[in-house]
């Protein structure tokens, strides 16, 4: 029986990602008058909506400014078919090419029009074929060049002139993606194949309890996981950071469900400890206090992504947190979290992750008594001799088996007939992963 999937269309308040050519960018669809910058290229988003994700639209001058930085252009965005949508080799039909490139000089001197003449018929003419097939016509060595040599310089010319952007739906894939290439520090250098990873060792799927820490991801950790556990599905996350509010950009990115949304219990990770061992202080067993002694030696300095790392209602209340007043009195939003995620820690976990930019030795003490028995975990960090002394005391202590160290090479490929080959430029580190299973 086959089932129709209907794609959704794009609302305000939602997350987007534009697509020209090969470039990616997420941005926010909060209002009829956001626009979104692409270069020099400036472009209207009120037209996008209540269209599907996938459409492609077409970029119309609306004016153009002269800076500092050479024109401005501002484009509505005018959606169109795929028809549309041809290779300029088609579109302009060239059939001739030569043999070689040896005759061909890089003098500067190929092109007939000067950057002048260029900008007034960029102006002139608003489809980047008719751009493209100008450039052609007055170039003097165009037609001597090979047609691989010919199919590279239109497509860099392409680049600079496509008037085509696509409004595709976030994706982990997608997102990993866009945050790894602007800057990775902000993800903690996760790339895409290390999140693949961590999400296979963690086994986290849509039955069972799962326990995450995170010191700053931009929500990809949480959202890559909740993204695994699914709609509809009896899975949950406590997710715990360092600060007061968490970092949720792709979490809000992937627009969940509103029930899904719920399962994921964020919380800050001392004073969920602190409330947790408050009401266990008399029936924890001296033989065993290494998780109440962790908790109470857990590194509490202020760091950029822990503003303060100290129990919230010393904090000033958020303005979806105000205080009680009148008849309003109601917990805070962060009292029921951690309550919900301390109702929890004493069912115990399935799996534990942890992805720290501090050491994360106390954070396992005070995290591993949560676990259950023969579960996985995996430690993430971008310093390898933090967890070659992790991957010693966790050997000792007798509590983890099964225990790797690893890091992960990747590098891609440019598939192209008779021109398949890596390429050039590669990532050459994305931290080190350290995986083993608990014992009783």
């Amino acid at each position: 029986m086959s089932t129709n999937v209907t794609t959704p269309n794009i609302q305000l308040g939602d997350y987007i990602v534009i697509q020209r050519q090969k470039y990616t960018k997420l941005q926010k669809f909060g209002s009829l008058d956001a626009t979104s910058t692409l270069g020099k290229e400036t472009l209207e988003l009120k037209s996008l909506l209540d269209q599907p994700y996938g459409s492609t639209f077409k970029m119309c001058v609306k004016e153009t400014k002269s800076g500092k930085r050479g024109a401005q252009r501002q484009h509505t965005l005018e959606l169109c078919s795929d028809t549309e949508l041809r290779s300029t080799r088609e579109v302009l039909g060239i059939s001739s090419s030569g043999a070689d490139n040896r005759d061909i000089c890089d003098n500067g001197e190929a092109q007939a029009l000067n950057s002048s003449d260029i900008e007034q018929l960029r102006e002139a003419c608003n489809e980047s074929s008719k751009i493209i097939e100008k450039l052609v016509e007055n170039s003097k060595t165009f037609h001597t060049r090979t047609e691989y040599s010919q199919e590279k310089y239109l497509l860099k010319k392409e680049k600079k002139y496509f008037e085509f952007v696509q409004i595709r739906q976030p994706t982990i894939r997608l997102m990993v993606d866009i945050f790894y290439r602007q800057d990775a520090e902000k993800i903690m250098g996760i790339r895409v194949d290390t999140l693949s990873q961590i999400i296979s060792y963690s086994g986290v799927c849509g039955f069972g309890n799962y326990l995450l820490y995170e010191s700053g991801t931009n929500g990809l950790l949480p959202a890559a996981m909740m993204n695994s556990i699914g709609a509809d599905t009896e899975g949950t996350l406590v997710h715990m950071h360092p600060g007061n509010v968490p970092q949720k950009q792709a979490l809000l990115a992937l627009k969940l469900p509103l029930e899904q949304q719920q399962r994921c219990v964020s919380v800050n990770l001392y004073s969920v400890l602190r409330e947790f061992y408050q009401g266990e202080t008399t029936s924890v067993s001296p033989a065993e206090p290494s998780a109440v002694q962790a908790e109470e030696t857990l590194p509490e300095t202020p760091t950029e992504e822990q503003p303060e790392a100290v129990e919230p209602s010393t904090k000033k209340p958020k303005l979806d947190e105000a205080p009680p007043s009148g008849n309003n009195k109601g917990p805070l939003r962060w009292q029921l979290e951690n309550k919900r995620a301390t109702t929890l820690m004493h069912e115990k976990f399935d799996s534990l992750v942890v992805a720290a930019k501090e050491h994360p030795s106390s954070i396992l003490q005070a995290l591993l008594p949560l676990v259950r028995p023969s579960r996985p975990i995996v430690v993430f960090s971008t310093c390898r001799e933090l967890l070659q002394e992790t991957f010693m005391e966790l050997k000792t202590s007798g509590k983890v088996t099964a225990l790797h160290l690893t890091s992960n090479w990747l590098r891609t490929y440019q598939i192209l007939p008779n021109r398949t080959h890596p390429e050039v430029n590669m990532s050459g580190n994305s931290g080190y992963l350290l995986t083993g299973f608990t014992l009783k």
